[in-house]
C-alpha cells in the first residue's frame, strides 16, 4: 500500500534517519494544508525576488496563526540535540518546503498541555492561571519544602533525605511515562521490591503508602499553584487530555502524518499516542534500532514500542561497513558469555592497550598518546573520541588541560559542571551579599578576596607563538588586583557584619600605599559601584536581583573576552535566576490568594526580601544547577576538537569517530551502566508491571546493556577515506586501563578480557 505506515529498523549508522527524511519529502507532497501555500512563498529562492519584506512578515504571521490549527507533519526526535540535527538535515533536503512541527516526546506533551490548558482547568476544576514548568532542580527544592514535615516517615539508614526526595519524584515520573496511575505506585513497588522497606521505621505496606500519599498531595498542590513538572505534564496528558473528545478532534486534524526517529528511546505513553493517531487515519513512519535502547532505565520502553511494527510495513536496513559487523559478535561472546576464558579469541591489531598502575599515570599517558598521533598527522582532532563509563572532575580537568596545553581543543559533551564551580558565578553571588541586607553569614574574607580578583580581570592580546585553541586571537587574562593584594584588601577593608557586610574605603588600610596605583584605582571603582547599587536597593530602585546580576555582568565581564564555557555559565545563571524569581512570584501570589480567597485588581508586589536572595544563593551553592543553557550547542564555527564524553552521552549524541579511547576499561561501571538508571525503573516497563524484580533479572539486564553498549560503540568506529593529514584511513580502539581506580581499589570490570587479549598488540 502506498499510504501504509512504515517501520524502518536497522543497527547503528544504517541510514534510518536518511530514510526517514526521504519519507518526509514524500509525505510532505501529499499533505493538504493552507500552510503549504504560505510556506512556498517564503522559500529561500523567493525571499529576495518575488516578495517584499512586508509580505514576508505577513506570511510569517500567518504561519504562526495556523501552525496550531492546520494540518502539518509531526516530527519527533529522541532529544533536543538530535532534533536540531534532524531539522538541519530536513531543511537542507527540502528547503523548508513543507509544513511540519518538530519536537521531542516530552516537548510535545508540554506544548499540548499548555496549549489545551483551558480543557484541563475545566476537567480538574483548577484555578485560571497560566501554567509554569519547574526545572528538575527547582522541583526538588520545592518538594523538599513541601514534604519537610512528613519526609521523616521515609527515612532509611544510609540514604540522605535529598536522595529519598529525588527517588520519589523519579518514581512519579516513571509511573507517568508508563501510563500507571499514581495510586498504583505503592502496589508496584511492593510487588517488585519486597525488601526495600526493610530497615526503615515504617512497615513495608506503610512505607509505600506514605510514598503514594506524599505524591498525591504534591500533585494536588502543583495543580492548584499552576506548576508543571515532567511527571505532572505526562500524567495530565495521558490521563486527562488524550481521552478528551475535544482534544482528540484537534489532534486528528492537525497531524495526518507522524514521523518518529529512534522510537527505541521513547516512553510507553508515546505508543498510546501513536496507536490513537494510526487508529484514526494518520500515517506513521518510525525508525527503530534493536541494539539502541540508550534511555532504557530512564523511562524508555523499547520492547513496548516495538509492538508498533505489527501495524506497519517493515523495512530492514543493513549498516555500512564498520567494526560491529566485523568483530561485534566475537567481542560480545568474549566479554559477556565467556569472560572466564579470556584467551579464546585474539583481538585484531587495531585494538591497542594503554596500561598503567595508577589512574593519574593513565590519564597522562592517554592524553600524550592523542597529542603524539595528532601532531604526526595520523589522525585529526575531530576524529578522536574519549569515552568513559563515568567522568569525574579530576579526569575531565586532567585530559582537557593536557590537550589544551598542546593546542588541541576538547569538546566535552554535557559536562554538567556545577554552576557554583565558576569563579565568576561565586563573585556575582558575593556582590548580592554586599548589596542586600541580612546576608552577612553567606560571605567571608576569602569570598571577598576572590570577588576582587575576578572583578578586576581583563583580557590582553599576546604576541606569543602559542597555538590557537578556540579560533580566537591569542588572549591572556590579567588581574589588576592580584590574589596577594586582594587578600590584603579583604583583611583590612572588609567589614563583616550579619546585617550589613560592606567594603570600607581603601584608606582604612594603614599601608594602603603598598597596594599600588592600578589596584587602588580598580578597588575604588568596585567600591563605588557596589555602594551605588546598595543605595538604589535601599531606595527600591532595583526591581529584583536579576537586574543587579545583569548590571554586574555588563559592568565587569562583557568588555573582556569570555570563552564559550564562561558565556554558558553566565547565561545559565541568568536563566536560573529568572526562573527562580518567577517561581517565588507565583508562590507569593498563591499565598495571597489563600489569605484573601479572591483575586484583587491590585498588582501583587514581588517579594524582594533578603530571605529569598539567601535561599537563591544557598540553592546555587548546593551545586544542583549545571551550566547547560538553551540552545544545547554553540552557534557559528566550531574548531576541530577531541570529543570527551561518558558512554551514555556519546551514544545519545549519535556521533561517530575513527579513533576511540575507552577510558577506565576495567571499571565495573561498564556493566552496571553507572548512574544512567533511575531507581525502580525496571518495575514500570510494560512487560514487567506487577512482577517481582529478582537478582537474576538484574544480572540479565546488565549483560544485555553491556552487549548493546559494545555493539553500538563498535558500530560508531567508521571507515574513513584519506581523512587524515597523511591520507591514512586507519581505525583504532585504545583500551585504557589502570590497575587501581580513583579510590585506590583494584579494578575488576567485565572488559578486562579485552585488555588481556590486546596486550600483545600494544605498540
Amino acid at each position: 500500500m502506498p499510504f501504509s505506515s512504515l517501520w524502518i529498523t536497522g543497527p547503528t549508522l544504517s541510514g534510518k534517519t536518511s530514510r526517514l527524511i526521504e519519507e518526509f519529502c514524500i509525505r510532505g507532497q501529499q499533505i493538504q494544508s493552507p500552510l503549504n501555500q504560505i510556506v512556498s512563498k517564503v522559500r529561500p529562492e523567493n525571499s529576495k525576488s518575488d516578495i517584499a519584506a512586508g509580505t514576508l512578515g505577513q506570511c510569517n504571521n500567518q504561519i504562526r496563526d495556523l501552525q496550531h490549527s492546520e494540518p502539518q507533519i509531526l516530527i519527533l526526535a529522541a532529544n533536543a540535540e538530535n532534533r536540531i540535527n534532524l531539522m538541519d538535515r530536513i531543511s537542507e533536503a527540502t528547503s523548508e518546503q513543507y509544513p511540519y512541527h518538530s519536537t521531542t516526546p516530552l516537548g510535545f506533551f508540554e506544548d499540548e498541555v499548555i496549549l489545551f490548558w483551558p480543557l484541563l482547568i475545566q476537567a480538574l476544576d483548577l484555578r485560571g492561571q497560566f501554567p509554569l514548568r519547574l526545572r528538575p532542580e527547582t522541583e526538588q527544592e520545592l518538594a523538599s519544602r513541601f514534604w519537610r514535615p512528613h519526609i521523616e516517615k521515609l527515612q532509611q539508614p544510609g540514604i540522605s533525605l535529598e536522595r529519598i526526595i529525588r527517588r520519589i519524584l523519579d518514581l512519579f515520573q516513571l509511573a507517568a511515562f508508563s501510563c500507571t496511575p499514581t495510586e498504583e505506585i505503592g502496589m508496584i513497588l511492593q510487588q517488585g521490591f519486597e525488601e526495600v522497606g526493610v530497615g526503615s521505621p515504617t512497615p513495608i505496606e506503610g512505607f509505600y503508602a506514605n510514598i503514594v500519599e506524599l505524591l498525591q498531595h504534591w500533585r494536588h498542590w502543583c495543580w492548584q499553584t499552576g506548576f508543571l513538572t515532567y511527571g505532572i505534564i505526562t500524567e495530565l496528558y495521558w490521563r486527562y487530555l488524550l481521552p478528551n473528545s475535544t482534544y482528540q478532534q484537534h489532534l486528528i486534524h492537525r497531524y495526518p502524518f507522524v514521523l518518529a526517529d529512534d522510537v527505541d528511546e521513547y516512553p510507553a505513553i508515546t505508543c498510546q499516542l501513536f496507536d490513537f493517531l494510526l487508529d484514526n487515519g494518520s500515517i506513521g513512519v518510525f525508525t527503530y534500532n534493536p541494539d539502541g535502547s540508550i534511555r532504557l532505565g530512564l523511562g524508555a520502553d523499547p520492547e513496548y514500542l516495538a509492538q508498533l511494527q505489527k501495524r506497519c510495513q517493515i523495512e530492514a536496513l543493513d549498516a555500512a561497513q564498520n567494526l560491529a559487523q566485523e568483530i561485534g559478535e566475537p567481542i560480545v561472546e568474549l566479554v559477556v558469555e565467556n569472560y572466564l576464558n579470556s584467551y579464546i579469541y585474539q583481538l585484531p591489531t587495531y585494538f591497542k592497550s594503554i596500561q598503567r598502575t595508577s589512574r593519574a599515570a593513565l590519564l597522562r599517558e592517554t592524553a600524550e598518546a592523542i597529542v603524539k598521533d595528532i601532531n604526526l598527522g595520523i589522525v585529526k582532532p575531530e576524529e578522536v573520541a574519549i569515552i568513559a563509563p563515568g567522568l569525574d572532575a579530576i579526569a575531565r580537568y586532567s585530559l582537557i588541560s593536557i590537550l589544551n596545553h598542546d593546542g588541541i581543543a576538547v569538546e566535552s559533551l554535557k559536562e554538567q559542571r556545577p554552576l557554583i564551580s565558576y569563579p565568576m558565578i561565586r563573585a556575582l553571588l558575593s556582590i548580592l551579599t554586599l548589596v542586600y541586607p541580612g546576608l552577612g553569614r553567606l560571605v567571608d574574607r576569602d569570598a571577598v578576596a576572590e570577588m576582587l580578583v575576578v572583578l578586576s580581570q581583563r583580557s590582553i592580546t599576546t604576541t606569543t607563538g602559542e597555538k590557537e585553541i578556540d579560533g580566537q586571537e591569542n588572549l591572556q587574562k590579567t588581574n589588576d588586583i592580584d590574589p596577594v593584594r586582594a587578600g590584603l584588601l579583604a583583611d583590612h577593608c572588609f567589614y563583616p557584619d550579619i546585617t550589613h557586610p560592606r567594603l570600607l574605603p581603601i584608606q582604612t588600610f594603614s599601608r594602603w600605599d603598598r597596594v599600588g596605583y592600578r589596584a587602588t584605582r580598580i578597588y575604588n571603582q568596585i567600591l563605588e559601584w557596589i555602594e551605588k547599587q546598595r543605595s538604589q536597593q535601599q531606595e527600591r530602585q532595583l526591581p529584583n536581583p536579576i537586574f543587579l546580576l545583569d548590571r554586574a555582568i555588563q559592568k565587569f565581564f562583557i568588555s573582556s573576552y569570555l570563552s564559550y564555557a564562561q558565556l554558558a555559565a553566565l547565561r545559565e545563571l541568568m536563566e536560573t535566576a529568572t526562573h527562580y524569581w518567577e517561581v517565588e512570584r507565583r508562590l507569593q501570589q498563591n499565598s495571597q490568594l489563600q489569605v484573601t480567597e479572591a483575586m484583587t485588581d491590585e498588582p501583587v508586589k514581588e517579594d524582594l526580601s533578603s530571605s529569598t536572595v539567601e535561599k537563591f544563593i544557598q540553592f546555587l551553592r548546593r551545586g544542583v544547577v549545571s551550566a547547560n543553557p538553551y540552545p544545547v550547542r554553540s552557534i557559528g564555527h566550531s574548531p576541530p576538537a577531541v570529543t570527551l564524553a561518558t558512554i551514555f552521552q556519546y551514544r545519545a549524541s549519535r556521533k561517530c569517530h575513527r579513533w576511540q579511547f575507552w577510558l577506565d576499561v576495567g571499571s565495573p561501571l561498564w556493566l552496571s551502566g553507572g548512574t544512567a538508571t533511575l531507581y525502580g525503573a525496571p518495575l514500570f516497563l510494560q512487560g514487567q508491571l506487577g512482577n517481582c524484580w529478582t537478582i537474576e533479572d538484574t544480572q540479565k539486564s546488565d549483560r544485555e546493556r553491556l552487549r548493546r553498549i559494545l555493539l553500538d560503540l563498535l558500530g560508531r568506529v567508521t571507515y574513513c577515506h584519506s581523512s587524515s593529514v597523511n591520507g591514512s584511513n586507519e581505525h583504532r580502539i585504545y583500551l585504557c586501563h589502570s590497575d587501581l581506580a580513583v579510590n585506590g581499589q583494584e579494578q575488576t570490570g567485565p572488559l578486562l578480557p579485552l585488555v588481556y587479549n590486546s596486550s600483545s598488540h600494544t605498540g
